[in-house]
């Protein structure tokens, strides 16, 4: 490996870049026309057109990428998250091509990209599996109000080849059932090009606690504890935070021992993310799907670990064996938190709110704060992408601490020109119950109100 291709944009293009110019590999950047003047464009070495400003369009189009990795001499294509990083039918044609595919092998990435098959490879695991249903194809709904009563309300309709919330919907009854399972379908064959759906029960108090995983191809694997993904809205995350608040000893454990069990019955290569839904009570927990990419919120265990997974996954592709690159069994130290800035207005139902980046002044990193950005002053945030713009992570000695320092972090942010999440994250970072670590996946539902209402206080006061 010389040259690598980064098939992404914004921050984790960035991110990517920072760990391969440290090994001291080119970077190639691919940009859209949106894209032009990205700050991921200038980081890079080269940059590369790939197409018009639609992801459809450019980052989502196999043959465009790859013909930049032609185009620019690169020898190996990272696709960060998102995009292309969990589609098995680009990893087969990067290694058709001759080319290093930083990322697991492309049968693994389709056994766990598939809800269906991915549940049924945990369950074979020993890996604790929520209660759901067969896969129902778009117009196959001949069984779907047994198969709701068999699962139990309130369930989840959810997409078998989707993943991070999108399309998904919740049923109470059975009423809707049929309506919201179309919609589903409808959704995802749109967003994933596959329209299959199946049903899953509902927590209605749960968290969502997910354990960072690097996997050496041969069944073994390590783990790097876990992360908190609780703070969601509409599915999506917000906050998280490494490791999750007041979790027993046991279950860490135990969900550590079901993540190594499920790598070794997939013989997992490369850095992955297993995530589990537990009941926010009883503390029971289940298989959720797996990522078998890098996450968003690898920043926050890296915070807390001190190792670089996005290194790690270079030098794995590259040809390094396993015992080169594993160092001994990781420490968690402290607390970290993750704080997704997004491009969005909380008083008006979180609606998106693209525009120039008039003013754009983030604190200087330190070794506790790491900001994560593809945007500068003067930029544009446009309607084309995720409106996240910045990650703010933070990392303290306790939660506590870590919380005290988040907040200075986001009071300290200035951002003029468009509307962002910032006092929003504030709230919920000051609100009571989040800070003694009470936190569900309901919890912004439960709470906006209060919330909002402490959001507009903030805004006032500053």
């Amino acid at each position: 490996m010389k040259k690598v291709l980064i098939a992404n944009r914004g921050e984790i293009a960035c991110r990517i870049m920072r760990s391969a110019k440290q090994l001291g590999l080119s970077t190639v950047a691919v940009f859209s026309e949106a894209d032009r003047h990205a700050k991921h464009v200038a980081m890079a070495d080269e940059a590369v057109l790939i197409g018009e400003s639609p992801a459809s369009k450019s980052y989502l189009d196999h043959a465009a990428v790859l013909s930049a990795a032609r185009t620019s001499g690169a020898n190996a294509i990272h696709p960060g998250y998102g995009f292309l990083s969990e589609s098995a039918a680009f990893a087969d044609a990067v290694l058709k091509a001759g080319l290093i595919w930083v990322g697991p092998a492309p049968d693994t990435i389709r056994l766990m990209g598939d809800k269906e098959t991915a549940r049924a490879t945990a369950a074979r695991a020993g890996v604790p599996v929520m209660a759901g249903s067969r896969r129902f194809k778009p117009g196959d709904l001949g069984d779907i109000d047994s198969a709701a009563r068999a699962t139990g309300f309130p369930l989840l309709i959810k997409a078998a080849a989707g993943g991070g919330g999108i399309g998904m919907k919740q049923a109470d009854a059975p009423e809707k059932l049929e309506a919201l399972v179309i919609a589903v379908q409808e959704a995802a064959q749109k967003t994933f090009g596959n329209g299959d759906v199946y049903l899953e029960r509902y927590l209605p108090k749960a968290r969502h606690v997910e354990v960072q995983v690097f996997g050496w191809g041969d069944g073994t694997a390590t783990h790097f504890f876990e992360r908190d993904c609780s703070l969601q809205r509409r599915f999506q995350k917000v906050i998280e935070e490494a490791p999750a608040p007041g979790l027993p000893a046991s279950v860490r454990q135990a969900m550590y021992d079901a993540t190594l069990a499920l790598c070794r019955a997939t013989s997992y290569a490369g850095a992955g993310t297993v995530e589990f839904i537990v009941d926010a009570e009883s503390f029971d927990f289940f298989f959720l799907e797996m990522n078998t990419r890098i996450q968003v919120e690898h920043v926050a265990t890296e915070m807390i670990t001190g190792v670089d997974l996005v290194a790690m996954q270079l030098r794995l592709a590259a040809g390094a064996a396993s015992l080169d690159i594993q160092e001994a069994a990781p420490v968690a130290h402290g607390s970290a938190i993750e704080c997704r800035l997004y491009a969005e207005n909380p008083a008006k139902m979180f609606f998106p709110s693209p525009g120039r980046l008039e003013t754009f002044d983030l604190p200087s990193e330190t070794d506790r704060i790491r900001i994560e950005t593809g945007y500068r002053q003067g930029d544009t945030v446009t309607p084309f992408y995720d409106p996240m713009i910045a990650k703010i992570v933070v990392h303290g000695e306790s939660r506590e601490q870590a919380i005290s320092l988040a907040l200075s972090v986001l009071e300290a942010v200035r951002v003029e020109g468009i509307v962002t999440n910032n006092t929003f994250l504030q709230a919920c970072l000051r609100n009571k119950s989040f800070r003694q670590g009470d936190v569900h996946t309901r919890f912004i539902d439960e709470n906006k109100p209060e919330l909002l209402a402490r959001m507009h206080h903030i805004a006032l006061v500053d």
